[in-house]
């Protein structure tokens, strides 16, 4: 009961819409009906402000985070000679959290299960769960964006990145987590499947850089993330 507690928790703080509430307190504006229409940082950057743009992110990278340390607590009380229940490994269970938070930020029940594509929450979960290889992967995406200006394409760019990264890591590690390293690459794939849009424009040489205003409301244009 404790660990579906969790479970529950995780999804509700992941659903809470930091980027709804922060352009409404700020400008008065529904961000559903501005810029992408994405309940994300990069349209809170675009629609409100760059300075709450970055909070935003910071706050929906908190969600991920938070979750994934309130279930590392559980399962750390959890008693050693007692099996979880399913039988499943302590670090599933972080997983399982970190995905159902991403998960509430995606389809939040509080704006009419509207939401973002759940990249800074599950940055912060990855924040846990494998610190080194999210700082490897962030670092690639702030490369890209300062090369390209693209947001979609960093954001996709650190998404390849990152599980080649958690799986030579975890490898290395005396800790291996083999759980960890296939949650990367399926959550990771994920994503870059979330991303399929912004790579039909890629391609087709049409997706907004980071400054320009020609993002139509419900494109996705650009801000395809966080």
């Amino acid at each position: 009961m404790l660990l579906l507690l969790s479970l529950i928790l995780a999804y509700l703080l992941g659903a809470v819409p930091f980027s709804f509430i922060v352009a409404r307190a700020v400008r008065g504006i529904d961000l559903r009906h501005h810029g992408s229409g994405n309940l994300g940082a990069t349209n809170v950057f675009r629609a409100v402000g760059p300075r709450w743009g970055v909070l935003v992110f910071l706050l929906d990278l908190a969600k991920g985070a938070g979750a994934v340390l309130i279930m590392s607590a559980v399962a750390a009380g959890w008693p050693p000679d007692q099996a979880t229940p399913l039988h499943l490994p302590p670090d599933l269970w972080r997983i399982f959290a970190g995905f159902v938070a991403s998960l509430g930020h995606t389809l939040s029940p509080f704006v009419s299960w509207h939401g973002g594509k759940g990249v800074a929450t599950t940055c912060g979960a990855f924040f846990v769960l494998a610190p080194y290889p999210t700082l490897i992967a962030l670092s690639v995406f702030f490369l890209v964006l300062a090369l390209r200006r693209i947001i979609s394409l960093a954001s996709i760019s650190a998404a390849v990145v990152l599980p080649f990264t958690v799986a030579f890591f975890e490898w290395r590690s005396e800790h291996f987590s083999r759980t960890i390293a296939v949650f990367a690459f399926l959550i990771c794939g994920w994503v870059v499947f979330r991303h399929r849009a912004n790579i039909r424009r890629l391609r087709a040489g049409t997706e907004a850089k980071l400054g320009s205003n020609n993002v139509k409301p419900g494109s996705g244009g650009g801000a395809a993330t966080p």
